[in-house]
């Protein structure tokens, strides 16, 4: 049966929402215009009231396309959310090592760290430059297309709460996530270049940097005693190269991922169109963690260590390490009875927003976040992953 036509979804009230502080970052600027505009800055906006109903579209020549569900809604504010994460974490990169320009303001550089991670490619720091402000752009668009559609824009001001980095050239800020304790995935590395496993069927890739999955570890100086060793500040340029592309392959996974379960055309449009850029970020950090040079270094606050291998070398090598297979290459999908097909993978959709969140809370990068903020992310998750496509 049709839906009825329903009305806009009001905006959210404002009562209760938290006071702005006076030392927000330039970098913030179009956001907030823009948050600032539809009154809901400093908001995190809660989904139960955008799931009463569908949202109303702007197309009015066929009826299925009237309406955004309201799992496509929650879709779209569990990936705004996703974008406004990365941005954060991205805009600490850029502070530091990234171009600063009135495309990505903020940050004044750091001459050592930006020397260390630039041994991985000479163009990183224009790289992660760019990779900063693809994900604004993300975030921006996404909760401007829901406000189109009288769906609630995402906001995650309120936790804003993380410290900054003391280094040289990083803004002292309140951040979403923290980039000096984490815990590094490298599974990614080993499964794309896997012809016979793939983690739809299951299957558990080998880390490619052992040591950097154990313990905490920091992706940008912690303050200026950190560039003074060059050990020690090169793992940290290390550690940053893979962390870039583990980010990007959680993104290059996910819209796939939600995309097989939304139901307007032009939301998966944006989903597919999105997704793309992610995949282009994912492969060039792929290729450019392999160009890591090999280091052992004990953090000197902690004492834990962390060694980079030469992955071209023995034991090392071979298919599963060879740094210059940044291709995808063929493995099972689908059915084992098919041929191998070089895919993206994960693409299995059951439970695909929880997973990336998991993902990204295992990382570290939330380590300090409140009981509040979790709460609000795992809601975010929920919503979204009980999105199926609908017949109209």
């Amino acid at each position: 049966m049709a839906k009825e036509d329903l009305p806009a979804i009001a905006p959210p009230a404002t009562t209760g929402q938290p006071t702005e502080t006076a030392s927000l970052p330039p970098r913030t600027d179009h956001r907030r215009s823009f948050l600032k505009g539809l009154g809901v800055v400093g908001a995190a906006l809660s989904v139960g009231s955008l799931l009463k109903t569908d949202a109303e579209a702007d197309d009015d020549d066929h009826h299925h396309r009237r309406f955004i569900p309201r799992g496509d809604v929650a879709i779209l504010r569990f990936l705004a959310a996703a974008e406004i994460l990365e941005t954060d974490l991205w805009q600490q990169y850029n502070e530091l090592a990234g171009v600063q320009d009135d495309e990505v303001p903020g940050g004044s550089g750091n001459a050592a760290y930006a020397e260390a991670v630039n041994a991985l490619d000479e163009d990183m720091s224009q790289y992660i430059h760019d990779n900063t402000e693809d994900e604004l752009t993300h975030e921006l668009f996404i909760n401007a297309y829901l406000v189109s559609k009288g769906a609630e824009p995402v906001s995650l001001d309120k936790f804003r709460n993380l410290p900054s980095s003391k280094a040289t050239g990083a803004q002292q800020i309140g951040r979403l996530t923290n980039l000096m304790q984490l815990t590094v995935d490298t599974t990614w590395f080993t499964r794309y270049r896997s012809r016979s496993q793939n983690p739809d069927f299951g299957d558990m890739l080998p880390q490619a940097i052992p040591s950097l999955a154990v313990g905490q570890h920091p992706a940008i100086p912690r303050t200026d005693a950190d560039v003074q060793e060059g050990n020690f500040l090169q793992a940290i340029g290390n550690t940053a190269g893979f962390h870039f592309a583990t980010i990007e392959q959680g993104g290059t996974s996910l819209y796939p991922q939600l995309a097989q379960r939304v139901t307007n055309l032009e939301v998966l449009r944006i989903l597919l169109s999105i997704g793309g850029t992610e995949i282009m970020h994912f492969q060039t950090w792929s290729d450019k963690a392999g160009n890591a040079p090999p280091v052992s270094a004990t953090d000197p606050v902690t004492g834990v260590s962390v060694t980079f291998p030469d992955l071209n070398s023995p034991p090392l090598g071979g298919e599963d390490f060879q740094t210059n297979l940044i291709m995808p290459e063929p493995t099972i999908f689908l059915n084992k009875k098919f041929p191998a097909c070089s895919i993206i993978r994960p693409t299995k959709t059951m439970g695909a927003a929880k997973a990336a969140l998991d993902a990204l809370t295992a990382d570290g990068l939330f380590i300090g976040q409140s009981k509040e903020f979790f709460r609000f992310m795992h809601t975010l998750a929920f919503e979204a992953d009980l999105a199926r496509r609908e017949d109209f």
